[in-house]
């Protein structure tokens, strides 16, 4: 069997006295799209930054493209890794520009210095805007953008390298209703691309869901509750189990939707 682009044997993240993440097992296939539901405070990010590898298990290992975490150099590991996060957003200086934030992922920097990029660096960049549907803001300085606004550059910077490995931490929060279907349409069409790197999304809400996404987390508290192809997994016994309320999962299609179970 091939090397899988991430897998996690039994790993457990601690700090504090407190389990992160709890005995986590996960092995994430080329042509797999992931997405990772969970309740605050499931070790959703704590994940991300592990496949990111900007954070060493406690115990059990994680291997990225078939290298081990804390065997290899993470700096060769990192550039092939397209990552969007929170914790990213609040490295970019709020003086750079939209265009400038994307470009600069291809020298892994955040604030652009005496770097030099030809035009098709910056040709790529504005067209990952506009896949994004931000190409207007590329002149517009980051630290004026909305929320949302910052979440769309950041995902079009995560792409910026054609990585091999794509990790979306929550991209639509911060977006109004337009703005969130935008997103999970554009996020959709790249999840049916074959030259969309694997990709895992984190999200707190099954209607931000992309179609084309084929595999399902839940985490509660740390632990897995349920993995695997998106079908079976995405379940409303499984949602109440993670979730910890009575609540039903509908299917639409390509899109998903979930409500509480209205008691009496």
């Amino acid at each position: 069997m091939p090397d899988a682009a991430a897998e996690l044997t039994d790993v457990v993240v601690r700090r504090g006295g407190r389990h992160l993440l709890d005995s986590v097992s996960l092995r994430i296939d080329e042509g797999q799209r992931w997405v990772v539901l969970g309740p605050n405070g499931a070790g959703k990010s704590t994940l991300v930054r592990l496949l990111a590898a900007r954070l060493h298990p406690t115990s059990g290992t994680v291997d990225l493209f078939g290298e081990r975490l804390g065997r290899t150099d993470i700096f060769e590991i990192r550039p092939l890794i397209g990552l969007a996060s929170q914790e990213l957003a609040e490295t970019v200086p709020v003086e750079e520009t939209a265009l400038d934030v994307v470009v600069t992922a291809g020298y892994s920097i955040v604030g652009r210095w005496r770097e030099q990029y030809d035009e098709e660096d910056l040709d790529r960049a504005r067209g990952l805007l506009g896949a994004f549907g931000v190409a207007e803001l590329a002149d517009r300085m980051f630290g004026t953008l909305s929320t949302g606004e910052r979440k769309r550059v950041l995902s079009a910077r995560a792409l910026m390298t054609d990585p091999e490995l794509l990790l979306l931490d929550e991209p639509a929060s911060g977006l109004d209703l337009g703005g969130r279907e935008e997103l999970v349409r554009n996020l959709g069409r790249l999840a049916k691309d074959p030259q969309t790197p694997v990709t895992v999304l984190v999200t707190h809400h099954v209607e931000e869901i992309p179609p084309g996404y084929t595999h399902a987390l839940l985490l509660r508290a740390g632990g897995v509750v349920a993995a695997g192809p998106i079908e079976g997994t995405l379940t409303s016994q499984n949602l109440t189990r993670t979730f910890g309320l009575p609540l039903v999962v509908q299917n639409h299609g390509e899109r998903f939707s979930a409500r509480a179970v209205q008691l009496g």
